[in-house]
């Protein structure tokens, strides 16, 4: 299956900026199978909604690249519709689900308690699979403890999450976060994939390996 086969839509939250992403891919019966990525806040996730229903898409799984409120918030909107889509989260990160104050969204008074349980843990080097097409989770953590990307070679894609930018990293001045671990991750999880991967980050635009390689400033020797 080629990237061409593979729709990615993404849907921006207009507080933080965060990036959700639908993808899917044909199924049967004129309906598509899909996965949905870093579900946001509630406008957010009921676009999102909107939009799954109008495609026809199974949602099968819910990945969570990491625990932070901008990304968790429409988790529980979302599962309510769609129960059978199966929350994946890291380990190291599963307790932001519940917990305001690990998630970051008690300082913007949102207090955010994610209800609905991960079914399974998103480990390094795992495999899933959307359709035919076979991803691979890459240990990205330094920005939260338990950071994950997720990586198609088929598709030429990778989903970053906070890890990677186009022109940027995430930041790590929060609670869990350790610097020197995301730029080694960076590097040895990221930085050696194809140069033509395009990455889907969860803030910005999108950008390509080759392209942060060349010039992202805070991936320099």
């Amino acid at each position: 299956m080629s990237q061409a086969d593979l729709d990615i839509k993404a849907f921006i939250d207009a507080m933080f900026g965060e990036n959700a992403y639908v993808l899917s891919t044909p199924g049967s019966d004129n309906q598509r199978i899909g996965w949905l990525i870093d579900p946001g806040l509630a406008d957010q996730a009921e676009r999102i909604l909107a939009y799954l229903q109008a495609r026809n898409i199974q949602l099968e799984r819910m990945l969570l690249t990491h625990g932070h409120g901008d990304h968790i918030a429409g988790v529980d909107t979302v599962a309510r519709r769609h129960p059978a889509a199966k929350l994946m989260i890291a380990a190291a990160d599963e307790p932001m689900l519940t917990d305001a104050t690990l998630n970051l969204s008690d300082p913007f008074g949102i207090h955010l308690q994610i209800q609905t349980p991960a079914a399974e843990h998103l480990e390094p080097d795992m495999d899933l699979t959307l359709g035919t097409l076979r991803w691979t989770v890459l240990d990205t953590s330094g920005h939260s403890p338990g950071g994950r990307s997720l990586h198609c070679r088929d598709a030429g894609v990778v989903f970053t999450g906070d890890a990677l930018f186009a022109g940027s990293i995430g930041r790590t001045d929060f609670p869990g976060s350790e610097h020197a671990r995301l730029i080694s991750n960076i590097h040895r999880h990221l930085l050696t994939l194809p140069p033509a991967t395009r990455v889907y980050s969860g803030h910005g635009p999108v950008t390509t390996i080759e392209r942060e390689v060349k010039f992202n400033p805070f991936l320099s020797d």
